[in-house]
């Protein structure tokens, strides 16, 4: 779960954005068909099986539009619910909830979707000793509810932002003139509590980035046989994090590399959503 003060500092002003964005003035349908206050209950209820996640953001998004509304969940964020299932009741103005329903849902299916996925792809590396990383592969303003999503599911996060940590990047060398060069300027530049990360899309790129004293090397867009090379170089000198065409049908083989970290942008960018209904709002 999220702590209030990163509630209210970091996630309450973009869900109030994404109600913004959903109401502009007024919800005209709900104002049409309830005209006055009115208490009313409907329930959420999933309609596949999954990992439920974002529960938390659930609730919020109803209690910003009125801190009066009442919510019973029967399940936690990280558990397994089965299709049919009813995962809440939700109590309050009917008008609240009619107007704060999409929002609502769009974030719990994405998260639940992101966390069910990731669940499904950690599942392949129990017991190997190596851990499933997300990338910075997000959907613009919702990182910190789908890397939430991430952990939630059973994976790990890599750097939250840009500030995070140092990770040199094909770019970042070409800038500085070598592997060498990038990460003596990292050296110098950045705080020493901060690893220094490089990729590498070559052997070559391998050595010097061990001979540059590295402290997490990783392996980018490399044949398997070009991966098996570079552990022997590294040789436990550095950590090691694979990246690049990750699936499912090849992430178990990866980690028998013996690789510290396998990251994967398509935790993210590609985990379907959940499907999860908000259904028989009626009057109390």
């Amino acid at each position: 779960m999220f702590d209030e003060v990163t509630l209210k500092l970091n996630v309450d002003p973009l869900i109030m954005s994404a109600l913004r964005e959903d109401i502009t003035s007024e919800d005209v349908s709900a104002n049409c068909v309830m005209r006055q206050p009115q208490t009313g209950e409907a329930d959420l209820i999933c309609k596949e099986d999954g990992v439920i996640c974002g529960l938390q953001v659930f609730e919020r998004v109803f209690r910003l539009l009125d801190p009066a509304t009442e919510i019973e969940f029967y399940f936690e964020d990280g558990q397994d619910v089965k299709a049919g299932q009813l995962i809440a009741k939700v109590r309050g103005d009917i008008r609240v909830l009619l107007c704060g329903e999409r929002t609502a849902l769009n974030y719990l299916q994405r998260m639940s979707g992101i966390a069910t996925y990731t669940r499904q792809s950690a599942a392949y590396l129990e017991g190997t000793g190596t851990s499933l990383l997300d990338t910075r592969k997000t959907t613009p303003n919702n990182r910190i509810f789908e890397k939430y999503s991430v952990k939630t599911g059973g994976g790990r996060n890599h750097r939250l932002n840009l500030s995070d940590g140092v990770m040199l990047k094909d770019n970042h060398i070409g800038a500085a003139g070598s592997v060498k060069k990038a990460v003596e300027m990292a050296r110098e530049y950045a705080p020493f509590v901060r690893k220094i990360e490089v990729e590498t899309e070559t052997v070559e790129m391998v050595r010097e980035a061990v001979e540059a004293g590295a402290d997490i090397i990783m392996l980018d867009n490399m044949t398997f046989e070009q991966m098996k090379e570079s552990m022997k170089i590294i040789a436990g000198r550095a950590e090691v994090e694979v990246s690049g065409n990750v699936t499912r049908e090849n992430i178990a083989a990866l980690a028998e590399l013996g690789v510290d970290y396998i990251s994967s942008g398509a935790l993210t960018h590609s985990a379907p959503i959940m499907d999860i209904s908000l259904k028989n709002l009626h009057a109390i």
